[in-house]
């Protein structure tokens, strides 16, 4: 898959292809019906399939803090777009010059001079540009005028609910991690590299490995069991994901995770963390005896949840 990143970086070789739009947060199974759609597309037309991409996206750029939850980072993002099969992915700044941009401006400068396109798939209820006037059936108006077609995309459903990114957020914080891996197609995932933190887990007995979640806010917060993903061979362990209210009270989130009968130097590797259940909320604890305390109490309910999965097994 080639990345393309912002319009200064097109060039002649990239003209003439299909599209669709989206932020493609979570890539569920909703975004993958539609990514089908794109590569049928492609294979019509004989063009590559391009999705485009907005980095922040929109709400964060008008929000920041309270913009919905990121499913994925942008990093992740990608390679679940790679895998579906996705050609090329234009990612566009989404800064003042390209909020500003009306709709009839988004669609010269990106769709038709920027990407020549021929083929685009987006939804009926899409809109875009800073006069909130780009819709479908505008898109259809300039395609008859500028040389290229527009479909709808298809909606999925699993017992006659939406999947939708929205959705799956609110799945995850209410813990119920089995409806969105059904939605996800695959079971939630946060992947990074392993990080220096104060290493206040080792002192109390509880080392920890720590993951910048790189994102304003976090879809999960809480204390979880969770499997870790190291270079091909699984762990299981719990994971705190917060800001230690108790020892910091950071504000960015962080994803601490304890594996259990590891000890490895693993600073600079990457971790991919799949959620299980949740065991609590994140708390505030009077003294850091207490938080070790709780602690150990979450390791042994952790090791009984695979214990548990060992015996249904």
């Amino acid at each position: 898959m080639h990345l393309i990143r912002g319009l200064h970086n097109l060039r002649a070789e990239h003209r003439g292809s299909v599209a669709t739009i989206g932020t493609f947060d979570g890539v569920h199974l909703g975004h993958q019906a539609i990514l089908r759609q794109l590569a049928e597309a492609a294979w019509q037309f004989q063009l590559p399939s391009v999705v485009i991409l907005f980095e922040p996206q929109p709400h964060e750029y008008f929000a920041r803090e309270k913009a919905p939850a990121r499913l994925m980072r942008l990093r992740e993002k990608l390679i679940a777009l790679q895998q579906a099969g996705v050609e090329r992915v234009l990612c566009l700044q989404f800064n003042e010059a390209l909020r500003s941009l009306s709709a009839a401006e988004f669609i010269d400068v990106v769709l038709v001079n920027g990407l020549g396109i021929k083929h685009l798939v987006v939804g009926d209820d899409f809109r875009f540009g800073c006069d909130r006037r780009g819709d479908y059936t505008l898109l259809e108006q300039v395609g008859k005028q500028q040389g290229f077609t527009v479909t709808d995309t298809c909606t999925l459903t699993i017992e006659d609910e939406r999947i939708s990114s929205t959705r799956i957020r609110e799945l995850l914080a209410a813990g119920d991690f089995a409806r969105a891996e059904a939605y996800l197609g695959r079971p939630f995932t946060i992947t990074g590299r392993v990080g220096h933190g104060k290493k206040l887990g080792r002192q109390i007995g509880v080392p920890t490995a720590n993951l910048r979640l790189k994102r304003f806010r976090s879809p999960l917060s809480g204390v979880f069991v969770i499997s870790a993903q190291l270079k091909g061979d699984t762990f299981h362990g719990v994971a705190n994901v917060g800001v230690k209210p108790t020892v910091a009270g950071d504000i960015e989130p962080l994803l601490e995770v304890h594996l259990f009968d590891f000890d490895r130097n693993i600073y600079g590797e990457a971790l991919a963390i799949q959620f299980h259940a949740k065991l609590r909320d994140e708390q505030k604890f009077a003294s850091v005896d207490a938080l070790k305390a709780q602690l150990q109490q979450d390791i042994r309910r952790g090791r009984g949840f695979f214990a548990a999965l060992t015996q249904i097994g």
